[in-house]
C-alpha cells in the first residue's frame, strides 16, 4: 500500500535549507519506496529561514530590497517575502540589521541600528500589504527598536529639539518623541512579531545584559546600554502611558521588541505556531502515515519553541509517528519523547571536521531517511 510522508524539516544552520533537507529526506524515502506520496512543508520557528520557508510553502514571491545595514552608513542589499495572497509581507529584521552581516571586530551596538529594518517595513507598507509577519531574531543591535521607528518617520528628539542619532548609546539624551510624521499606514496594517524570547526590556535579564555582550558590548557598554533603555521606557511611559519595561518579549533583538509593540501596534505570537498556521500544517500531518522532521542540532532546548517541537506537538494531537534527524544530539534530548517524537537519529556517517559534516548534510540525511524507511518497510 503507497504510503505517504510528510516532511516537515527546519534548516540545518549553515549546511542546507528547510527547502534543500525536504528534497534530500525525499530522495532517501523513493530509494525505497518509490511510488510514496510525500508532501513537503518546509519549516522554521521565527528566526533564520523563516521568509523561505514560508515563501515556499505559499509559492509566493521574494522581493529584493536595499536597505541600511547594522551601521546605517553601510546599505545591505536584502530581501522579504511576499506571501500567495500577495496582502502578507513575512520578513527577517537579521536579513537588514543582523549579526552575521557584521564582522566581529566592527560590532558595536552604541551605535548599530534597526534602521533598516524599518525601512523593510516601509517598503512593504509601500506595496499595499495588510499584514506583516516579521522575525526578530538573530539582531546585532541594543536600540530598543528606535532607529526603526526613525525609518518610518517618529522623530526622537533630545532637551534642545534635536533629532538623535540612530543607535543605542544616543538613547540616554532622549527627550521627547514626536510620532504625529509616524507612517500612518502602520495603523491600518497587522503587524505581527514572530518570536519565542520573553525576555523584558531591561534588567539583569533584559536585552543588555543577556544578549549585548555577544554583539560586542563590554561591560562597560552594557551598563550605559541598560540605563539608556531604561530612560527610554521612561520616556515612552510618559509620553504615551505605556509601560513596556517589564514586558516579556520587549528585549527581544536588542528591545527591538519593544518598539514595534509601542510604534507599530504589533502583536506577539510564537514563530512555529505562526509558521505551522501560515504553512497548513496541520491539514498535511492529517492525511500523513509518516512524519519527518529535524533540524542542525537538537537537545533539551528543542522544547522551547523549535520547529520540530511545534511539529511533533501537531503530529501527537493526531496519533501520527515523527522521526526527527539531527546534525548533532545533545543533553537530555529524551525529553522530546514525552513531546511526540517516535525517534531522533543522528545523520553523521564518520567522525569528522564541523566543516566536512556540514559539507556532506544532505548527502548525510538522505542516508539517514532511506535507512528509518527500509526499516519502516520491513
Amino acid at each position: 500500500m503507497k504510503k505517504t510522508f510528510v516532511l516537515a524539516p527546519d534548516s540545518f544552520k549553515e549546511s542546507m535549507s528547510a527547502k534543500k533537507a525536504c528534497e534530500a529526506m525525499e530522495r532517501g524515502i523513493r530509494k525505497v519506496q518509490p511510488n510514496a506520496e510525500v508532501i513537503h512543508i518546509p519549516m522554521a520557528d521565527g528566526g533564520e529561514g523563516t521568509v523561505d520557508a514560508l515563501v515556499d510553502g505559499s509559492k509566493g514571491t521574494r522581493i529584493s530590497v536595499e536597505v541600511s545595514g547594522p551601521i546605517p552608513t553601510e546599505k545591505v542589499s536584502t530581501y522579504y517575502g511576499l506571501l500567495a495572497d500577495e496582502e502578507t509581507a513575512v520578513m527577517e529584521m537579521a536579513k537588514a540589521n543582523g549579526i552575521e552581516l557584521l564582522a566581529e571586530n566592527k560590532r558595536n551596538p552604541l551605535i548599530t541600528s534597526t534602521y533598516g529594518t524599518g525601512e523593510m517595513i516601509k517598503d512593504a507598507l509601500e506595496k499595499g500589504v495588510k499584514k506583516i509577519i516579521i522575525g526578530i531574531g538573530g539582531s546585532v543591535t541594543n536600540d530598543g527598536g528606535a532607529g526603526m521607528a526613525q525609518a518610518l518617520g517618529a522623530r526622537l528628539l533630545d532637551e534642545e529639539n534635536n533629532e538623535l542619532p540612530v543607535g543605542g548609546g544616543a538613547l540616554g539624551r532622549l527627550a521627547m518623541i514626536d510620532l504625529k510624521p509616524l507612517d500612518p499606514r502602520l495603523k491600518q496594517t497587522e503587524i505581527i512579531i514572530a518570536s519565542d524570547v520573553t525576555n523584558p526590556l531591561t534588567g539583569p535579564d533584559g536585552a543588555s545584559v543577556v544578549f549585548g555582550p555577544q554583539k560586542g558590548a563590554t561591560p562597560e557598554m552594557v551598563k550605559v546600554l541598560d540605563d539608556n533603555l531604561a530612560h527610554y521606557a521612561a520616556v515612552i511611559k510618559k509620553e504615551f502611558a505605556i509601560d513596556i519595561e517589564a514586558k516579556p518579549g520587549a528585549g527581544a533583538a536588542g528591545g527591538l521588541g519593544a518598539g514595534l509593540l509601542v510604534f507599530a501596534g504589533a502583536k506577539m505570537r510564537s514563530g512555529v505556531d505562526l509558521v505551522i498556521e501560515l504553512t497548513h500544517l496541520e491539514e498535511a500531518i492529517l492525511q500523513a502515515d509518516y512524519v519527518f522532521t529535524g533540524e542542525g542540532g537538537m537537545d533539551f532546548q528543542t522544547k522551547f519553541g523549535k520547529a520540530p517541537y511545534g511539529v511533533a506537538k501537531v503530529a501527537k494531537k493526531h496519533h501520527k509517528p515523527v522521526f526527527a534527524c539531527a546534525g548533532s544530539i545533545g543533553e537530555q534530548v529524551d525529553v522530546l519523547y514525552d513531546e511526540g517524537m517516535t525517534a531522533i537519529f543522528g545523520i553523521l556517517a564518520k567522525v569528522e571536521s564541523i566543516e566536512a559534516a556540514l559539507q556532506s548534510g544532505e548527502r548525510n540525511l538522505e542516508r539517514t531517511v532511506e535507512n528509518i524507511v527500509r526499516v519502516l518497510s520491513v
